[in-house]
């Protein structure tokens, strides 16, 4: 029962330090341990797509260039549109870590239900986004084997960055690392795949080594 005499509307400072009760610290297993094996399952995943899929030369030929004239506006400029959103989600977070501070300020203040409904809303932008633009990218690019590995490795840290942040707000800061270097492996791979649309589209005269190299595979194994 609390002292009678405490005024838990004053302005003095608590002097008795057995009236506040906060949290034990996570073990270094779960603050060290944990932004680790979430590092390790997204190698995991990578791992596994390699295994279950492994790279071989497809019997596709395909072009961009080659859709018809609507299917490449209309491609073109949902690629602009998602560049446009990009840049937004960047100034989103960007807005928002300057008002709480930090990330994990940021996640301390967002409730539970928040957090799921977050959870739920980034997996299907992150997905869809990146789902949209990476398929006809990677067809495109189908000859070059690092560059069939830009659309799933992208996907896989989306969905490594947002476990992270359910670690950061109930676990502990360091899944921070985590979220920062998914979102530039994510981030790094999705204006990757965007600028590689656009020059395609637009700028078919705009021509980069990949470019010579995946034409150079298709006709050496058609």
């Amino acid at each position: 029962m609390a002292d009678a005499e405490f005024d838990f509307f004053s302005d003095a400072p608590i002097s008795d330090a057995s009236i506040i009760q906060l949290p034990p610290e996570p073990s270094a297993w779960l603050s060290v341990g944990g932004p680790i094996a979430l590092v390790f399952m997204f190698l995991a995943i990578c791992f596994l797509l390699r295994w279950f899929i492994p790279y071989k030369d497809p019997k596709l030929s395909f072009s961009l260039r080659d859709l018809p004239v609507a299917a490449q506006r209309g491609i073109g400029l949902a690629t602009i549109l998602f560049g446009v959103a990009f840049f937004f989600g960047l100034a989103e977070v960007h807005y928002q870590i300057g008002l709480h501070g930090s990330t994990e300020a940021y996640f301390a203040n967002m409730s539970h239900g928040k957090l799921i409904a977050f959870t739920h809303a980034h997996l299907f932008g992150f997905t869809t986004a990146i789902f949209i633009i990476g398929i006809p990218f990677s067809m495109h690019f189908n000859r070059l084997n690092w560059y069939q590995w830009v659309f799933p490795a992208g996907l896989a840290a989306a969905m490594t960055d947002i476990v992270s942040w359910w670690g950061i707000k109930y676990i502990s800061p360091n899944f921070d690392y985590v979220t920062m270097a998914c979102g530039a492996v994510y981030g790094g791979a999705y204006l990757w795949m965007l600028i590689g649309m656009i020059r395609v589209i637009f700028f078919p005269q705009l021509r980069w080594f990949p470019d010579y190299l995946n034409e150079q595979r298709a006709r050496r194994n058609p």
